[in-house]
């Protein structure tokens, strides 16, 4: 089976790659276990001076990383450039806060001396998806790095390209040439590298089916998983918000990547004082996102990354407004070669439509009516996921308790959801479990070891 790179904004092949071997993928799996018994015993400083050297790389290459982005997946050329930019800078965090993060932690017990120390755990998997292909990598990556494990990548068979840059990146950058690998494989292989016995942990992003699988085998495997899933995120805008910005601000937090983004806003649930005002604004705001070329920097929406899912996405829509839905904004797919979807926004959207619960991963923004704050929480949480949010609201105070019953991971008051080294990054219910980023998600992926001296 070859990996194949195909721009979606054409779709013209662009290059193949061949999939690994079973054989080839156990022989670099042993690879990686012995470079990380090496890369264990290695400094703290060591490791923090590579992670600060690979943040130079990534900048001193934004441009041609950034453009394999854009190839592969579609991703606009500028926000392709922050991407690349915010993996230098989550290089730079765990380089800077990572010893501290590990350092020791005192505990009074019966002993003379007692404490948590954070030891690396060995071999982790990453299985990466496509939307954002290097920060999902480098988000795991940097930490783990930093922690003293090695890292094996399954990334998503849509963008092979952007793995191997990672791989050269941090070879470049001077890490061991075995600490981070590339497995070039389709999921089929995922089980077998579970499987291998220096593999300790796995790290997902991606869909619920994904996550379930892998977090099954992990399971009957005694090893640890962390997983960060879809989302369907509330953003909630009350009668007393700033409804200009909470517009402004919720059509690129709706359309930001083409709308490929867990985190992305999707459902917007307005109070009925403010509804009718919010929706014109921000059909307003999405209506003037320009369509095209992503590497055209004056577009902001390219194509969606595979044509397949540009099916799925209208096949969600139409099946919407065949049960009442109604159609504010765009609705079809654009005509003409490359998988382009407009700004899309649909109302009137009630239980038992697919925009009441799935996720649209696609620049759809469900409008949703709703009588009061009591209204807009509960419909809030009438989803089977829970990773992030945001509330509108001029009443900090009101926000802030309102954002409190909301269930989710993350919760942004007047603020678009986004990911952040210093905070906890992460979902609840089917949006996954476990923490990426901050020191919690540092210390997700190590061993926790319990040490006490009589």
């Amino acid at each position: 089976m070859a990996m194949i790179s195909v721009n979606p904004a054409t779709g013209e092949e662009l290059e193949r790659f061949r999939e690994m071997t079973p054989e080839e993928v156990r022989a670099v799996v042993e690879r990686t276990r012995v470079a990380q018994l090496a890369w264990r015993e290695t400094a703290l400083e060591e490791r923090a001076r590579l992670l600060h050297r690979a943040a130079e790389v990534l900048r001193d290459d934004v441009e041609n990383l950034a453009r394999t982005m854009t190839l592969e997946m579609g991703k606009p050329i500028v926000q392709a450039r922050a991407e690349v930019e915010k993996c230098a800078s989550v290089c730079d965090f765990y380089a800077d806060n990572g010893a501290a993060y590990l350092a020791p932690e005192a505990a009074v017990s019966d002993a003379a001396r007692s404490y948590a120390a954070f030891r690396p755990l060995g071999t982790v998997f990453l299985v990466m998806p496509w939307n954002y292909p290097y920060w999902q990598v480098f988000r795991q990556g940097a930490p783990n790095l930093m922690a003293g494990n090695g890292l094996l990548l399954k990334h998503a068979s849509n963008v092979p390209g952007c793995a191997l840059s990672i791989e050269k990146v941090l070879r470049e950058a001077g890490f061991p040439e075995d600490i981070f690998r590339t497995l070039m494989i389709g999921s089929s292989q995922v089980n077998a590298v579970l499987e291998e016995p220096s593999v300790r942990a796995v790290s997902l992003t991606g869909s619920d089916a994904a996550g379930r699988a892998v977090a099954a085998k992990a399971g009957s495997l005694l090893k640890k998983s962390v997983l960060e899933l879809g989302g369907s995120d509330p953003f909630v805008v009350l009668a007393d918000a700033d409804i200009e910005r909470a517009a402004a601000v919720g059509a690129m937090a709706r359309c930001g990547n083409t709308g490929q983004a867990c985190i992305a806003a999707k459902r917007f649930i307005v109070v009925g004082k403010v509804y009718d005002e919010f929706l014109a604004r921000l059909k307003e705001h999405m209506a003037a996102l320009k369509v095209g070329d992503p590497l055209d920097e004056s577009n902001q929406l390219g194509p969606m990354a595979r044509e397949n899912l540009r099916r799925e996405l209208h096949a969600q829509v139409e099946a919407s407004v065949a049960a009442g839905a109604k159609l504010a904004l765009g609705g079809a797919p654009l005509p003409g070669p490359g998988a382009y979807y407009p700004p899309t926004i649909l109302t009137d959207v009630k239980p038992g439509m697919p925009a009441w619960r799935e996720e649209f991963f696609g620049p759809v923004a469900i409008v949703i009516r709703v009588a009061n704050d009591e209204e807009a929480v509960a419909v809030a949480n009438d989803t089977p996921f829970g990773l992030g949010g945001s509330v509108w609201t001029r009443d900090e105070a009101k926000g802030e308790a309102l954002a409190a019953r909301i269930e989710a991971g993350c919760v942004f008051v007047n603020g678009m959801v986004k990911s952040d080294p210093r905070l906890p990054f992460g979902g609840v219910k089917e949006s996954g479990y476990g923490r990426e980023l901050s020191h919690y998600g540092m210390r997700e992926l190590v061993n926790i070891q319990t040490v006490w001296i009589a």
